[in-house]
């Protein structure tokens, strides 16, 4: 059903709008105008469609086309007013699929169902694309050990999610004037609690609120660290069976 709204909304719009003072122009304007403004329209506009749209039929400008069959054969170059032709034999659309090339690639096929799977296939290749982000997570002088080690669990779930991790130890009132060096050890100290690999993407240093520093996973050698922490499985199984 889908595929079958699709192709007719594209094989409207792919022909040219029909000039209404011609002999039986009427005629023309009651076909076009109940299809441009039919409920179907607002059914159609719900599916899914791909961000580049692609030529179909008369919408090609190219003269000449070198033709992909409906089976995937390959129909070598043919003039426009052959693929057209071809397309047209066995009921499916010319659909131009590489614009760019010389001469452009043409695939006769049924537009609805094409555009359909195309988009379809955007949709999982853009939702395996993550976007990196910073996280940020913020501690202080007087925060204690078990808020620490929640804090570090939660910056190496950002890590492990590929996300970038901005630390900061915040400063108010009179822990300002404390001594730097050991501000900086503060800092670094919640950063070795952290159970992920990491690498320093930006060194510690003075921030408007206090100390920050940035880092970001390290895969290899996170890679390495749980194959060590897998290595070391068995001869623990082996020490308990012993006992």
């Amino acid at each position: 059903m889908q595929y079958a709204l699709w192709t007719r909304r594209a094989r409207i719009a792919a022909y040219p709008r029909p000039n209404f003072t011609d002999v039986g122009g009427w005629q023309a304007a009651v076909f076009f105008f109940s299809c441009a403004y039919s409920p179907f329209y607002a059914i159609v506009n719900l599916l899914p469609v791909a961000t580049e749209r692609l030529h179909i039929n008369n919408e090609i400008r190219a003269q000449e086309l070198r033709v992909i069959g409906a089976e995937g054969e390959n129909l070598g170059v043919l003039s426009l007013k052959d693929a057209l032709a071809a397309a047209l034999h066995v009921g499916l659309d010319l659909i131009e699929i590489s614009p760019s090339a010389v001469p452009p690639v043409a695939k006769i096929a049924d537009y609805g169902k094409f555009e359909y799977e195309r988009s379809k296939k955007e949709k999982v290749a853009k939702s395996k694309v993550k976007i990196s982000e910073t996280k940020e997570v913020q501690i202080k002088v007087g925060t204690g050990d078990n808020d620490m080690l929640l804090k570090a669990k939660k910056a190496a779930e950002w890590l492990a999610e590929g996300h970038r991790v901005r630390a900061e130890l915040f400063l108010k009132g009179r822990y300002k004037g404390m001594d730097e060096a050991f501000l900086k050890d503060r800092l670094e100290k919640f950063l070795l609690r952290i159970p992920y690999a990491y690498k320093i993407a930006e060194p510690i240093a003075k921030s408007p609120k206090g100390f920050a520093g940035v880092i970001e996973r390290d895969v290899v050698a996170q890679s390495r660290k749980a194959q060590s922490s897998h290595a070391t499985e068995p001869r623990k199984v082996e020490d308990d069976h012993a006992a």
